[in-house]
C-alpha cells in the first residue's frame, strides 16, 4: 500500500485519565511530535471504535475487540496497552446473585465493540440482552432499576460502591484464572496503515516517548489527567492510572501478545469476531 502524506495527524483517545495521562506529554510539547501537527480528538472508546470503522483517524485509542474488524486499515502500535493484569471490567447490580445467572439478565453495556463486551460474551457463554449506554451513565442506569446489571470500564471499577451497587464478577481475575495468569487485554493504540512504514513507526515511537515521560514525571501528568477522571480524588486517581498505565503499556511484551492473540481467537471461535490471523505490532 502507498504511503499517503499528511501533515496532520489527529489523535483520538478517551477522555479518563489512564489514556488522558498518556497523552500529556503530546497534548503540552514535551516530546517530539516527528514533524506532524497533532490534533487532539476526545470521544468515548465506542465512538473512537466507530469512528475507526470508518478510517477516520490517523491514530486512535481501540478496543482490542474493535481490531479485529480494523486489522486491514489499522496497525496496533506496541505500546498504549490497557490491561487489566489480574483486574479489569466489572459486572455490577443492585443485588448480588450468582454469576451464572447473567445470560437471562438485561445488561447494560458500553459498545459492541469493547473489549469488556468480548470479554462478558466469552464469560457468559451465550448471548445475553443488553442495552448500550455511555460508558459513563451506566452505573446511573444500574441504579435506577433501568437495567438489570451493567459492565463498567474505566474509573467505575474503582466508584461503583459509592452507587450502592455490588460486583458480580471481576472479568480479568477470570480471565487471569482462566489463561494461566495473562493480563485481560483491553485497549491498544493504532495507527493508519496508509500513512506508510515511516510514519507509523515515528508516530509510534512518538506515542511510547509520551508514555515514558508520563511515567517519570508522574505527578505533572497525573494532575492533567485528573481533569478527565469525573470527580475522582487524587488517591484513586494516581491508582486508577496506576492500573492501566504501566510496563505492559510500554510494550505489550510477551505475555501482552499471547494474550491479544489468545483472547481474539477464543472470540473467533466462539462466532463473535471475523478472524485476523497472527496479530503484528508497529515497533
Amino acid at each position: 500500500m502507498s504511503a499517503t502524506t499528511v501533515k496532520t495527524v489527529r489523535i483520538g483517545h478517551s477522555p479518563d485519565p489512564d489514556d488522558a495521562f498518556m497523552y500529556y506529554a503530546i497534548a503540552k510539547g514535551k516530546v517530539d511530535t516527528a514533524g506532524f501537527n497533532v490534533v487532539q480528538v476526545l470521544e468515548d472508546i465506542e465512538s473512537l471504535n466507530r469512528r475507526a470503522l470508518a478510517g477516520e483517524l490517523e491514530v486512535t485509542a481501540i478496543s482490542i475487540h474493535a481490531y479485529a474488524h480494523l486489522a486491514g486499515r489499522y496497525a496496533l502500535m506496541s505500546c498504549g496497552a490497557s490491561m487489566g493484569d489480574g483486574y479489569g471490567p466489572i459486572v455490577v447490580a443492585r443485588e448480588a446473585f450468582p454469576p451464572g445467572e447473567l445470560a437471562g439478565k438485561t445488561i447494560a453495556i458500553p459498545g459492541t465493540l469493547t473489549s469488556a463486551y468480548l470479554a462478558l460474551r466469552l464469560f457468559a457463554g451465550r448471548e445475553f440482552p443488553f442495552l448500550v449506554v455511555p460508558f459513563d451513565e451506566i452505573l446511573e442506569t444500574v441504579a435506577s432499576g433501568a437495567a438489570d446489571a451493567g459492565l463498567i470500564i474505566h474509573e467505575g471499577q474503582l466508584t461503583y460502591g459509592d452507587h450502592g451497587l455490588t460486583k458480580i464478577a471481576d472479568l480479568g481475575v477470570w480471565w487471569g484464572a482462566r489463561t494461566g495468569g495473562l493480563p485481560l487485554p483491553l485497549g491498544g493504540n493504532a495507527v493508519r496503515r496508509d500513512l506508510g512504514a515511516d510514519a507509523m513507526s515515528g508516530l509510534t515511537k512518538m506515542y511510547r516517548d509520551s508514555i515514558v515521560f508520563a511515567l517519570s514525571h508522574r505527578e505533572e501528568a497525573l494532575a492533567y489527567a485528573k481533569d478527565f477522571g469525573r470527580g475522582l480524588d487524587d488517591l484513586t486517581n494516581d491508582r486508577f492510572v496506576g492500573m492501566y498505565v504501566n510496563e505492559l503499556t510500554c510494550d505489550y511484551g510477551e505475555r501482552g501478545r499471547r494474550s491479544i492473540q489468545l483472547f481474539l481467537d477464543e472470540g473467533i471461535a466462539a462466532g463473535i469476531v471475523p478472524p485476523v490471523g497472527l496479530v503484528s505490532f508497529i515497533a
